[in-house]
């Protein structure tokens, strides 16, 4: 089965983060989006990967290629340019999926806990699904008494279910996909100003497709500050998570926490729910809740939910930040 993974958005919402760096490889416990989501493919057995990139594509083509060099898996990209909706991306990389068994896309900045197995054992095309509060802020499935999707909107005005799309699809017809997303482009067909998914479905639907659905335990759209800290915490305190257990220089570890290569720690409480960058260097400072990037110096910081980019020096007191790459702050003045 082939992997497409869409990852060419600007990511916004994430500034200052997405200045520098795509939203996609911004970290968070201990590795960036990008690799939350391509692992768990890569152990159910995926080994073939599609991204579709965009903004500052080259980085994510040069993470993947680097990251995944040893892992067996074959990587190809395309570049999305104008970016004009999901479907659109889909449409470009037509040819590359269309001949396939089956398709499995996964968004790029949406970290999801789904049974795998049995997403990609269903005989039909199935969509991650999760009710939410707000569905009015999402693709809706309603689903009839037989559980097949009966009609998909991108965030109704009035919306007649709570069942959202979260952002993973396994397509049993991909040649169908194809020819849906030829239609959306080509009949010029948007919603809200973009090319949509899940139009492409509901016309595969109208068609005669049978979709179903798969209800998700968690679903984290990485888009933003609060979300991100949230996925940061929730996956750290997993059974499976490692956390660091270093001998640091008067420093006190509160578990979970997650600390890179080469980093320098003295004199510091850190924890929980702290992932450090490599070669970090920080001293005299209580840090919890919080990532902080690559190559950034913190002295005399006192940090709570805050995301601290790369390259960064920070020194003297603050409470939750949230600071990009290559910035340097001094309160102690």
């Amino acid at each position: 089965m082939k992997a497409v993974i869409p990852v060419a958005g600007i990511g916004s919402r994430l500034r200052p983060h997405t200045h520098t760096q795509p939203k996609a490889l911004v970290p968070v416990a201990g590795k960036p989006i990008l690799s939350h989501i391509v692992d768990p493919l890569i152990e159910v057995g995926i080994k073939d990967f599609l991204f579709i990139v965009g903004y500052m594509g080259n980085k994510v083509e040069e993470f993947i290629s680097s990251y995944y060099a040893e892992s067996n898996v074959k990587v190809d990209f395309i570049l999305q340019e104008p970016r004009e909706g999901t479907a659109h991306a889909l449409w470009l990389a037509k040819e590359k999926f269309r001949n396939e068994k089956e398709v499995l896309i996964a968004l790029g900045d949406t970290i999801i806990d789904i049974d795998l197995e049995k997403l990609l054992s269903s005989e039909f095309s199935v969509l991650g699904v999760k009710k939410v509060d707000i569905p009015g802020n999402f693709g809706i499935a309603e689903i009839n008494k037989e559980g097949f999707i009966e009609r998909l909107v991108e965030k109704p005005k009035i919306p007649k279910s709570n069942m959202a799309l979260i952002g993973i699809y396994k397509i049993s017809n991909p040649e169908e996909l194809a020819q849906a997303v030829e239609h959306i482009v080509e009949a010029q067909i948007k919603t809200l100003g973009e090319y949509q998914l899940t139009d492409a479905l509901m016309h595969m639907i109208n068609n005669g497709e049978k979709m179903t659905t798969l209800s998700v335990d968690n679903w984290f759209d990485c888009g933003r500050k609060e979300s991100l800290l949230e996925a940061n915490a929730i996956l750290m305190s997993r059974p499976e998570f490692k956390s660091s257990e270093l001998d640091l220089h008067k420093t006190i570890l509160v578990p979970p926490v997650s600390i890179g290569k080469n980093c320098k720690i003295s004199n510091s409480i850190i924890g929980p729910n702290v992932a450090i960058g490599d070669n970090t260097k920080i001293s005299y400072s209580i840090i919890k809740n919080t990532i902080v990037g690559s190559f950034s110096e913190l002295q005399s910081a006192v940090l709570h939910n805050s995301i601290i980019g790369s390259d960064t020096t920070m020194k003297g007191l603050s409470h939750s930040l949230n600071i990009g790459d290559n910035t340097e702050i001094n309160f102690t003045s």
